[in-house]
């Protein structure tokens, strides 16, 4: 089992990217009477509150990340994550914890390590 990456969108309508470094914990809300989308999952960070959404277009995911699609059902009501690659094109995080608090993994042909995410770094 392989770990679940996903990119933050919309970061610009909030605080933008620029603070945000490899290594800080992000978390995963749920937000499902969301009117635009019902999958959406709002990411969120200490102190700051929204930073963002979960990507879920094919514009706005990045390489081999996980669409808000995608993760919706994996994740409980709400999940934590961490930063691990911040571009000029995304933020690129990966789910540490579910709702449930156990690490969240996917199946190993779904993704191999980092280095093989399709990601520009």
């Amino acid at each position: 089992m392989k770990e679940m990456y996903f990119t933050i969108a919309g970061c610009n309508h909030y605080y933008g990217s620029d603070f945000m470094e490899k290594g800080m914990k992000v978390k995963l809300v749920k937000e499902p009477d969301n009117e635009y989308d019902n999958e959406a999952i709002q990411v969120k960070i200490k102190g700051l509150g929204k930073v963002g959404y979960v990507a879920n277009s094919p514009y706005t995911v990045k390489g081999e990340s996980m669409s808000a699609g995608r993760l919706y059902d994996k994740i409980g009501g709400k999940a934590k994550g961490k930063i691990v690659f911040v571009t000029d094109g995304g933020v690129i995080c990966k789910v540490i914890r579910d709702g449930k608090d156990k690490t969240v993994m996917i199946e190993e042909d779904k993704v191999n390590d980092e280095d093989q995410l399709g990601f520009k770094i």
